[in-house]
């Protein structure tokens, strides 16, 4: 089996913990001298945390945001799923043009910044007036998340199929199955499932780029917090308040992704033969 590096040696290892133990020391120096910072401008008072122990900042402000922030990332996950799973096949086709035309749509939409794309679409639907002014912003992220997410997805549908064990098609053929039955059936759910890891990931990508929404001025969580701390004076505080709900959200979904992987795994994983079969062997007396 090839490696990318060598495994590192005695040396190798001792220099790989003091760097880790020096890096630590420097990030807990930083944290705690910004920490002492924020002390001394007042920025730790109790004052400034204790609304965020009364319902008003969250029933007005953070849970209204964070569904609007589910509510993009919800609709965006599936239909970037479908862009991903359409592109994907399509990278996947013996068509030359179809791999030629998915393969540049796919690409193009990976190199455009995400942010670039909510602000296009924002100000073209803006100027198109062909929907309500105020499903413009949702629309405009949702469509930003799809192109870019679903382009990444495209390309671990073609990784993934492109990185199955050599044979699966042959077999499927020999079976019966056509070619666009084989990649659908047998190929790639066998690549969704080897991509979950790399699936669940980007899962907790597109909830996090929904707070670019609030460039577009769609209403998400961090624009909730970012209003409710300029009204009173503690938009730090509030900030802050709304990465940790981000924090637990995006950790809860990573969670959620790896029992099901595990769970997916064990379904599919085979089972070691314990006894040999046995044969019978039938004779005839004359």
């Amino acid at each position: 089996m090839s490696t990318l590096f060598d495994v590192p040696g005695p040396v190798a290892r001792r220099r790989m913990v003091w760097v880790n133990i020096a890096a630590t020391i420097v990030v807990v120096g930083i944290a705690v001298w910004v920490l002492l910072r924020l002390n001394a401008k007042g920025q730790l008072d109790a004052a400034l945390w204790k609304p965020f122990l009364t319902a008003s900042p969250w029933v007005d402000y953070l849970i209204p945001g964070l569904v609007e922030t589910l509510k993009a990332a919800g609709i965006s996950i599936v239909t970037a799923a479908v862009f991903g799973f359409v592109f994907g096949l399509g990278r996947l086709s013996p068509s030359r043009a179809v791999r030629g035309v998915s393969g540049t749509i796919v690409e193009f939409f990976r190199a455009v910044p995400v942010l670039l794309m909510m602000i296009f679409f924002y100000l073209g639907l803006g100027k198109l007036q062909i929907l309500d002014p105020s499903d413009v912003p949702l629309v405009a992220v949702v469509l930003g998340l799809t192109f870019y997410n679903g382009s990444v997805f495209a390309e671990l549908v073609r990784s993934g199929v492109h990185g199955l064990p050599r044979g699966q098609r042959e077999a499927a053929l020999a079976v019966g199955l056509r070619g666009g039955q084989s990649l659908r059936l047998v190929e790639v759910p066998q690549a969704l499932i080897a991509m979950l890891p790399a699936i669940a990931s980007q899962l907790v990508v597109i909830l996090k780029d929904t707070a670019l929404g609030l460039i577009v001025t769609y209403p998400e969580l961090l624009d909730a917090a970012r209003r409710f701390g300029s009204g009173n004076g503690n938009i730090l505080q509030a900030l802050v308040v709304a990465a940790l709900v981000f924090i637990v959200i995006n950790y809860a979904l990573t969670r959620l992704a790896d029992q099901l992987a595990g769970r997916v795994g064990k379904r599919t994983a085979g089972k070691p033969r314990t006894e040999a079969p046995s044969l019978v062997v039938a004779t005839g007396k004359d």
